[in-house]
Formats: structure tokens, C-alpha cells, sequence
């Protein structure tokens, strides 16, 4: 799968492997997330999301955790749930059903010690998962590369909120692959156009997408 060449005597890992899955991308960079044990890494003053965005214009990234109080407890960094401050968002109509929503999210489950995030052009080694904002005829796209090998309908779960972080990371973790319609947070703070959905693929899923979207017809054919 990975193809090694030499930089100033470094072997890095070049992906060309995946280059259908890198132009379906519009604008920017899919972006790479890895899980590792060391605790190195900055405590962000930015939002999860928005360190996403940074990565998929080219910048790279090693946090322990950031700024975002929903991203702490979907990411593990807090035990404690934010139904309060959904609630007092007013976007949910009344104290309990916050406290509902937030239960239906998916949570990381894996233990870490920091999180390295950049732009897969910059990546040098395996990672753990994708995250790729599309317009949603790529990410149909996507989808029907799944179902090129299985003819099922991808599961699909999503609540409108913490898009980014429990969509794409969480639930792309546990299902290998996750489409998400976004967030009102992340929308707003990291500012993905409103014609993009994010979408998040593991990196076991990456070579049967990408075989899949060079075999399966163009949508205008």
C-alpha cells in the first residue's frame, strides 16, 4: 500500500496509492489524524474543528488537547458531559433532551496521548484516519465506493452537532467510515463552505475506496 522514498536521506512515505481519494477534494487537503502515546503536543487555544481546517490548508499540528469543551469530552480529555451548555444553546427544548443529545453522540474510546493532525501531503507514515470536506457528489462518490463491495447502505448517523469530532473521528473509528452534515459549531468556527459536507474514512478503508472510485463509473457518464 505505502510507496517509501528517500528525502535527505529520511525514508518518508509518499501516497500515491490514494490519489483518486486526494483529487476528490475540491479545495485543500484530506486531512490525517494519528493517535499517539507520547503526552507531547500544545494545549490549543483553537477549537478542534478549526485545527482540522489549518491542517487541510497545510499546517501541521501535535496537540494534547484544545479549546472546545464539546471536543474534550468526545475526545476523551473530559468526563464531563456538556448538556448544560447545549441546553443553554437553545438548541434543544428543554435540560433533559440536552442531556439526551449528548448521550447519542460517539465518544473515542481509545486512550492517547496526543493527537497529530496535518495535511495528508505532509503525512510520513501510517495514520489512523481521514477527515475530507466534499461537495456531496464526491461524497456520494464515496459511498457508492463502499457499497462497490458490499452492496449495503452505509450507516449513517448524525444529530447536527459536533459534527467534526464525534462524526468524523468517534463514529469514523467505530464504523470505518462516517459522513457527517456538519455542525452549527463547526460551521461557524471553522467556516467549510456550506456546499461541503465532512466525511471521515479509517485508514484500513482507504485502499478499498480508492481501487473502488477507479473502477466504478463517473456520475455523468
Amino acid at each position: 500500500m505505502q510507496e517509501k522514498r528517500k528525502r535527505n536521506g529520511v525514508k518518508a512515505v509518499v501516497h500515491e496509492w490514494i490519489k483518486n481519494i486526494k483529487s476528490i477534494m475540491d479545495e485543500g487537503s484530506p486531512v490525517c489524524i494519528t493517535f499517539q502515546n507520547s503526552t507531547k503536543g500544545d494545549v490549543s487555544e483553537k477549537l478542534f474543528c478549526e485545527i482540522i481546517t489549518d491542517a487541510r490548508y497545510g499546517k501541521q499540528s501535535l496537540i494534547r488537547t484544545q479549546r472546545c469543551r464539546v471536543g474534550k469530552f468526545i475526545l476523551g480529555k473530559s468526563n464531563e458531559p456538556p448538556a448544560e451548555y447545549y441546553f443553554n444553546s437553545g438548541r434543544y427544548a428543554s435540560y433533559e433532551i440536552a442531556e439526551n443529545a449528548v448521550l447519542s453522540l460517539s465518544r473515542l474510546e481509545k486512550e492517547y496521548g496526543s493527537l497529530k493532525i496535518e495535511p495528508l501531503s505532509k503525512n510520513s507514515s501510517k495514520f489512523d484516519l481521514c477527515i475530507l470536506y466534499l461537495r456531496p457528489e464526491k461524497a456520494m462518490r464515496i459511498i457508492q465506493a463502499i457499497a462497490y463491495y458490499n452492496g449495503t447502505p452505509a450507516d449513517i448517523q448524525t444529530i447536527g452537532a459536533a459534527s467534526v469530532c464525534s462524526d468524523c473521528v468517534a463514529g469514523t473509528l467505530n464504523k470505518g467510515i462516517a459522513l457527517s452534515f456538519g455542525c452549527k459549531g463547526s460551521r461557524k468556527h471553522s467556516k467549510y463552505s456550506s456546499e461541503e459536507v465532512p466525511i471521515g474514512i479509517r485508514y484500513d478503508m482507504l485502499e478499498k475506496v480508492e481501487k473502488a472510485l477507479g473502477i466504478i463509473p463517473d456520475t455523468f457518464d
